[in-house]
C-alpha cells in the first residue's frame, strides 16, 4: 500500500465540524504565525540572494504554503492526527548561500531528485523499518533537544522585556490555574490578547502600508546537473529525512499517537514535485508546527487535536493566496511575539517528551540524543537530529544492551507520558 489506511475524509470533516472549538483554531493560528512570520522572510531572503525576480519569489511562497496547507488538511482528515506538512526552514537558509552558484533551473532539478529518492526509500519499506526500530526514548530525547530552543527563546524574550512577554507568559499560566475558565477560554488565547494589547500600549506594532494582491504561480522548468545534485540534493535530502520528518514522527510518538510513517514521507515527497513546478523547494513534515498542534492547547481531548492542524492548513492556503500582503503584514510585530507563543503552545509537549525519554529504558541513549540535538550542529551536511539518533543508539548499544533485548521481546513499557 502506498500510504497507510486512514479514515473517510467526509466523515472526518463531519467530526471536525461537530467538535470545532476556539482552542484548536487559536492553536492553529499560533502555529501559522510561527511558520510564516520568520520563515517567510527567510524564503524571501533566499530568493533575493539567488537573483530571483519578485514574481518568482512570490511563486515560491505560493508553492510551499499552498501545497503545505492542502497536504496538511488532507493528512489531518485522513488520519485525524495533528500533523502538519510544510517546508524545510534550514533548507531555505542553506539555499540562500547556494542558489547564487547555480542556474535556477538546476535548483529545480535538484529539488525533484530529493522527492524521487525519498519516495523510493519509503515505497521500498526502508524508511518505515528504520523509523520503527528506533527506541522511543531515544527518539524523544532528540525531540526534546530540538525543541529546547523554543522554550529558552520564550523566557529570554520575557527576561529582556517582561512588560510585554513576561505578561504574556504570566497570563497563560494564571489562566491555566483556573481550570474551569481555561476550558472555556484556552490559555493561548489569553496570551495572544495580552500580547497584542501590551505591544500596542508600548507602541511596538509597526504600521506598514498594505496592498491587496493575489499571488500568481510562475512555472519553472528543471535541468539536471551532477554538481547541483551533489551540492543541493544531498544536503536537502538529509534535512528532509533527518531533521524535519523525523522530528514530527517523534512529536506524535510523544503525544501517544499511532504514526502513519509512510504517509508522513510519501505526501511531502509528492508535494515536493508540485512545489518544484512553481519554483519552491522540497516539502517536509514539520516538527515544530506539529508539536504546537499536538499540544494540549489544541484541546483537552487529543483525538480532536487534528482540528488545530486542519485550521493551520486553512490559514496556510489563505496565506499562500495573499502571500505578498501577508509577508508585508507580519513585519508589523516583533519576532519575539511569535517565539513566545510557540514556546507556550509547546509547553506540554516538552513535559511529555522529557517524561518519555528519561522515565524508563534507554535513558543514557536518550540523554546523549538530547545533548547532541541541542547543539544543532551539522556534520558532513547531516543535521544534528539524525546524528542525535545515531549517537543515542550507539550509546544505548554500548551501555544499555539489555534494553534492546527487552524491546525485541516487545516487553518494554510505554512511559506514562505516551499513554
Amino acid at each position: 500500500m502506498l500510504i497507510e489506511k486512514g479514515y473517510d475524509l467526509r466523515e472526518s470533516l463531519r467530526i471536525l465540524w461537530q467538535n470545532k472549538n476556539a482552542g484548536a483554531v487559536a492553536t492553529g493560528l499560533v502555529a501559522t504565525l510561527f511558520s510564516t512570520m520568520g520563515p517567510g522572510m527567510i524564503v524571501m531572503n533566499a530568493a533575493k540572494s539567488g537573483g530571483l525576480t519578485d514574481a518568482q519569489a512570490i511563486s515560491w511562497l505560493l508553492g510551499i504554503y499552498l501545497i503545505g496547507g492542502l497536504s496538511t488538511m488532507f493528512m489531518s482528515l485522513r488520519y485525524r492526527l495533528p500533523v502538519v506538512t510544510a517546508f524545510s526552514i534550514p533548507g531555505a537558509v542553506m539555499l540562500a548561500k547556494i542558489l547564487p552558484n547555480f542556474a535556477f533551473s538546476e535548483a529545480i532539478g535538484a529539488y525533484i531528485v530529493v522527492g524521487v529518492v525519498t519516495l523510493i526509500l519509503t515505497l521500498t519499506g526502508v524508511m518505515k523499518k528504520l523509523v520503527e526500530n528506533i527506541p522511543v526514548p531515544v527518539m524523544l530525547g532528540m525531540v526534546g533537544g530540538v525543541l529546547l530552543s523554543f522554550g529558552t527563546s520564550m523566557f529570554t524574550a520575557a527576561i529582556k522585556m517582561p512588560q510585554v512577554y513576561g505578561i504574556m507568559i504570566a497570563g497563560f499560566f494564571v489562566s491555566m490555574a483556573f481550570k474551569g475558565f481555561a476550558k472555556k477560554v484556552p490559555p493561548i488565547i489569553i496570551a495572544i490578547v495580552t500580547g497584542i494589547v501590551a505591544l500596542a500600549f508600548y507602541q511596538l506594532i509597526t504600521p506598514i502600508p498594505l496592498s491587496l494582491e493575489i499571488a500568481k504561480p510562475v512555472l519553472a522548468m528543471p535541468t539536471f546537473s551532477l554538481r547541483a545534485i551533489l551540492d543541493i540534493s544531498v544536503p536537502l535530502f538529509f534535512l528532509v529525512i533527518g531533521v524535519q520528518n523525523i522530528q514530527a514522527v517523534g512529536v506524535l510518538m510523544a503525544a501517544g499517537y499511532k504514526v502513519p510513517i509512510n504517509a508522513m514521507y510519501v505526501v511531502p515527497a509528492i508535494g515536493t514535485f508540485i512545489n518544484a513546478m512553481v519554483g519552491a523547494h522540497p516539502a517536509v513534515t514539520a516538527g515544530p508546527s506539529t508539536a504546537i498542534c499536538a499540544s494540549p492547547s489544541a484541546g483537552e481531548k487529543k483525538e480532536f487535536r487534528f482540528i488545530a492542524a486542519f485550521s493551520e492548513g486553512v490559514f496556510w492556503v489563505t496565506f499562500a493566496l495573499l502571500a505578498k500582503i501577508i509577508v508585508d503584514s507580519v513585519k508589523m510585530v516583533p519576532k519575539e511575539f511569535t517565539a513566545v507563543l510557540a514556546g507556550l503552545a509547546m509547553f506540554e509537549v516538552f513535559k511529555s517528551a522529557f517524561e518519555g525519554a528519561f522515565a524508563g529504558k534507554f535513558r543514557m541513549g536518550a540523554l546523549v540524543a538530547f545533548f547532541v540535538a541541542v547543539t544543532n550542529l551539522s556534520i558532513l551536511n547531516i543535521g544534528a537530529p539524525l546524528w542525535a539518533i545515531f549517537l543515542g543508539l550507539l550509546t544505548s548499544f554500548i551501555v544499555e544492551r539489555e534494553d534492546f533485548r527487552i524491546q525485541k521481546g516487545k516487553d518494554i513499557e510505554t512511559p506514562q507520558a505516551l499513554k
